[in-house]
């Protein structure tokens, strides 16, 4: 059995930050609809042969992190409920330098090889995570941010696990630059503050109230399993994305399927594929998208938060499954995405600002649903913060659930990596279609 201790919990906060100051953010539905949801958890690999000290690094590590608070102070605050005379409640990010949690964990026998070429995570690699179990509705106790960092055998595996209704993962991306930035020393980092104030349009009530208080979403959520599904990692090279890409669109006859659309649609139809599914079935792919450019103007890129919508493509697996299935499922999520115009985008935020409604958590297996997360555009192997380049990314065990896939920038150049996760035994029996298995490696 693998040995897994944790050394210490430090709390750290910014320095010369006084709560008195305190900065209130309203939240926007983009933030408020992960109320309920599990933290984002996020995690980089790295490769040490020769083992050595880690403390130094450790240490810098936690000075980098006050000065990066006292920049972007949000990470050390808190959620705050505030009961409205109507019996409403609204929820509102408060800037108080409460602090993040900073873990520093040794796992005694686990080596990089354990999780580099394991088709499947091995169990401990949950542990590598802080604050498991989190949602994000507790964020008025507990961290907005937590890092972690733990020592194998001949490696380091470092991790993050940070609020969801606080930042998305393109803010979650800014913030690895800017503190691969502060880890570096460059001085220059503060001169270009993030805009931490959300984006409401014209005639939003501020803050936007909620017809009940937080005990709906416990109860809601408090007979949710812990699910820990198995998952998988399946590995897309450059070269296999476009030759599959291409053959989407030549079969759909356009130009505008992405290699994303595409690689999600090869998933689909094994997936369906491996769960004999009968052809009159109706099964979904849900999807969640940026719309940060999507709004007119649109936002700043440094805009600070979440800006993100889910939205589904519904089929019957018999149409999924026909020899130009690829072709029909990749192009119908293209008609779905091209559809989130500024018009569609705001009428949306506008109707959730009225009636609120939140993200459920648990297996969408018997929804025959698949879910994706992540971007192919969030690449961290470029980021050095002097322990040298990480040799993957990886997602801690929050939010996985049966139908649960996230996909990551892989380390070769126009690569990709997804996690799958599902029954062990239709990930068995997706390893060997081949279909597949014909584009991943």
């Amino acid at each position: 059995m693998s040995a897994f201790r944790v050394l210490s919990n430090t709390t750290i906060k910014a320095p010369n930050v006084s709560a008195s100051t305190d900065q209130k953010i309203d939240l926007t539905p983009w933030d408020l609809q992960f109320l309920p949801f599990g933290a984002n958890q996020k995690g980089l690999l790295y490769h040490h042969p020769t083992v050595g000290s880690t403390s130094n690094k450790i240490e810098l590590l936690k000075f980098a992190l006050t000065y990066f608070l006292e920049f972007l102070p949000a990470f050390a605050g808190r959620l705050e409920m505030t009961e409205h005379e109507d019996k409403t409640i609204s929820c509102s990010l408060i800037c108080n330098n409460t602090g993040v949690l900073f873990v520093h964990a040794k796992a005694e026998n686990t080596c990089v090889a354990d999780i580099l070429e394991s088709t499947y995570l091995p169990p401990i690699f949950e542990s590598f995570f802080p604050l498991n179990g989190y949602r994000n509705y507790e964020g008025t106790s507990q961290p907005l941010l937590a890092v972690q960092v733990t020592e194998l055998v001949d490696g380091t595996f470092i991790s993050c696990t940070s609020n969801h209704v606080v930042i998305d993962g393109v803010s979650a991306l800014h913030f690895i630059n800017l503190f691969t930035k502060i880890l570096r020393g460059n001085s220059h980092v503060k001169s270009e503050p993030p805009k931490l104030e959300r984006w409401f349009p014209n005639g939003i009530q501020r803050p936007i109230r909620f017809p009940f208080t937080t005990d709906p979403l416990e109860k809601n959520h408090s007979h949710d399993e812990k699910i820990n599904p198995p998952e998988r990692i399946f590995h897309f090279t450059k070269e296999k994305i476009m030759s599959l890409k291409l053959k989407a669109n030549e079969e759909a006859n356009t130009n505008k399927i992405s290699s994303l659309q595409a690689i999600c649609t090869l998933l689909w139809r094994s997936v369906i594929r491996s769960k004999r599914l009968s052809a009159q079935e109706e099964v979904n792919f849900l999807l969640s998208i940026s719309v940060r450019s999507r709004v007119v103007p649109p936002l700043p890129e440094d805009y600070f938060g979440n800006a993100m919508t889910i939205c589904g493509v519904t089929m019957k697996v018999g149409e999924l499954l026909e020899a130009d299935g690829l072709a029909k499922g990749a192009r119908e999520m293209n008609k779905m995405i091209a559809l989130h115009s500024d018009d569609k985008v705001k009428n949306h935020y506008e109707s959730w600002s009225k009636t609120p409604n939140f993200i459920k958590i648990g297996s969408v297996a018997n929804n025959n649903s698949l879910v994706i997360s992540g971007s192919p555009l969030f690449n961290v192997y470029d980021t050095d913060i002097g322990w040298g380049k990480p040799v993957i990314i990886r997602s801690g065990g929050s939010n996985k659930s049966n139908g649960k896939i996230s996909v990551f920038a892989g380390k070769e150049e126009g690569s990709m990596d997804f996690e799958v996760c599902l029954p062990y035994e239709i990930l068995e029996t997706m390893g060997n279609d081949p279909e597949l298995m014909n584009y991943t490696s």
